[in-house]
């Protein structure tokens, strides 16, 4: 008798999933396609790009635009820090306040949702504004030049809240029924069952947040005069702005440059993009399998 053999199928590529592998792999070179842009004129001379335009590869290499950004590496250090920190900190404790209060107006049980929710819908529609935010933050809480400026105002959206009251409505309520059952008060409930399940919106939310928190520069314009308290996004537009000034005529003029001398305020943009986006490209990757996810989980229902 012959030994069984295993049968193996091989897959096969039709040419409708071929057409769509290449489609997608195009879109991909298309979306890479700038950062490499990006990454390449960052290393090129401001003579090449003015006469050669950008490129991604440069035709004579320096790294004239990242010696003038990193001229002080304490103070680009210490803008990493602030940044991070109110990143991490103002995500966390924002996750934590918009899943409360989206969890609040979830609840079909709870009195006063109907008013929670039109309150966080109202402000959608109508903001105070610049003015009274400026008011209450410096006059009426005394936090200028105080870090907590640059982490309160981002705590709570209304869209956040909205987004994660969708994805909480789809949680069963006999779930939570059955908790109560078994003696589990309302906080444990919510610690233990609501935030274990809602790990795709919660990874959503976080990622929402970090970007916001990652990407501000208007707060430090706003709260902050002391050089230690300033944020990556604000320091990089200072450093572009004084690189713009030195190649005006007025800075030849009153001889802070010398005539004929180029400061790379192009290529320093590029490299300017690369350290305040790097580390954000690092991150999404880590939340990618749970974006679609938790965007798309809720929708109908919410």
């Amino acid at each position: 008798m012959h030994p069984q053999r295993s049968i193996r199928i091989r897959p096969t590529i039709t040419a409708g999933k071929l057409v769509i592998h290449i489609l997608f792999i195009l879109l991909c070179a298309v979306c890479v396609f700038p950062f490499l842009v990006i990454i390449g004129t960052s290393f090129q001379t401001e003579n090449d790009i003015i006469k050669f335009g950008y490129s991604m590869i440069p035709k004579n290499f320096t790294f004239d635009a990242y010696k003038v950004i990193l001229h002080e590496p304490k103070v680009l250090l210490n803008s990493y820090l602030v940044t991070i920190g109110t990143t991490v900190i103002g995500s966390l404790i924002g996750m934590w306040v918009t899943t409360t209060y989206a969890y609040a107006i979830s609840r079909k049980d709870y009195s006063y949702r109907s008013f929670l929710a039109f309150f966080i819908f109202f402000t959608m529609l109508f903001h105070g504004g610049m003015v009274p935010s400026y008011i209450l933050m410096v006059k009426w809480l005394g936090l200028r030049n105080n870090i907590l400026a640059l982490i309160l105002p981002y705590l709570i959206s209304g869209w956040f809240v909205l987004l994660m009251k969708g994805f909480l409505q789809t949680i069963p309520e006999a779930i939570i029924e059955s908790a109560k059952m078994d003696g589990a008060g309302e906080l444990r409930i919510f610690a233990q069952i609501v935030l274990q399940i809602s790990k795709p919106a919660l990874a959503t939310l976080g990622l929402f947040f970090a970007l916001q928190y990652w990407n501000d520069w208007w707060l430090t314009l706003l709260y902050m005069d002391q050089d230690n308290l300033m944020k990556l996004q604000y320091l990089l537009i200072r450093v572009l702005k004084n690189m713009e000034y030195l190649n005006s005529s007025e800075a030849i003029q009153y001889g802070l440059v010398k005539p004929g001398m180029q400061v790379p305020s192009l290529s320093a943009r590029m490299a300017m993009c690369i350290l305040a986006a790097g580390p954000m490209l690092l991150v999404f990757p880590l939340f990618q399998k749970y974006f679609i996810q938790g965007l798309t989980v809720g929708s109908v229902k919410g």
